[in-house]
């Protein structure tokens, strides 16, 4: 098996909203809005095209994973900026495999070397953990509604790098396309069935857990 990392390029970009739609289908709501939400952020203000990876085996890509500006806005108004990663995308035939893993450690480290100081994003912390990842909350970053989700992690990208900060975090305003919008786009793609699985609950859930540690 022959796996290469490289940047995203033009030509990728439908292959990637494919592989994308195919991953998470079904996976947090019947259908999914991922595809969308890639094609959209490319052309967005706070896109980082240079943290924008395809992964490769044997020529055909399999997953990506992208990157936006972010920021921690303190109480007095100050702003800390900072990166997120998402959607990070494996084709559900290639899960197992330690490609997401390859993906996001590469990431990382190409994060780090270009300065960047930190990284907030939702997810599993279970899934994060690994990377180094903890609960914000331990750097006393929030979401802007003022609570401590578990599902809000953060990686400092050097010894220090969230220290002295607080604040809630204030993502891209990319991740939520409209209904219609997904309906629409969703039309250029083969048709694909739309139902309930339990790893909707399960997401459902996790979304609302607050971190009380």
């Amino acid at each position: 098996m022959n796996i290469k990392i490289r940047n995203e390029r033009k030509e990728d970009f439908r292959k990637v909203e494919e592989v994308a739609r195919e991953a998470f289908w079904n996976l947090y709501f019947p259908g999914c809005n991922e595809h969308l939400v890639i094609h959209n952020m490319r052309k967005h203000i706070d896109f980082i095209p240079e943290l924008s990876f395809v992964i490769e085996v044997d020529g055909k890509i399999v997953g990506s994973i992208f990157y936006t500006h972010s920021k921690v806005i303190s109480e007095d108004g100050n702003e800390y900026n900072t990166i997120t990663f998402g959607p990070v995308s494996i084709l559900p035939s290639m899960h197992r495999k330690g490609l997401g893993r390859k993906l996001i450690t590469y990431s990382i480290e190409i994060a780090k070397k270009l300065g960047y100081t930190a990284i907030l994003t939702l997810g599993y912390p279970y899934h994060y953990e690994p990377y180094g990842f903890v609960g914000a909350k331990k750097y006393n970053i929030s979401m802007e509604d003022g609570n401590y989700y578990k599902g809000l992690l953060a990686l400092p990208l050097y010894e220090g790098a969230l220290d002295d900060i607080s604040g809630y975090v204030e993502f891209a305003d990319i991740f939520d396309p409209s209904e219609d919008d997904v309906e629409e786009f969703d039309k250029t793609f083969c048709p694909k069935k739309k139902q309930f699985q339990a790893s909707q609950k399960e997401y459902e859930i996790s979304c609302s857990m607050i971190d009380e540690d």
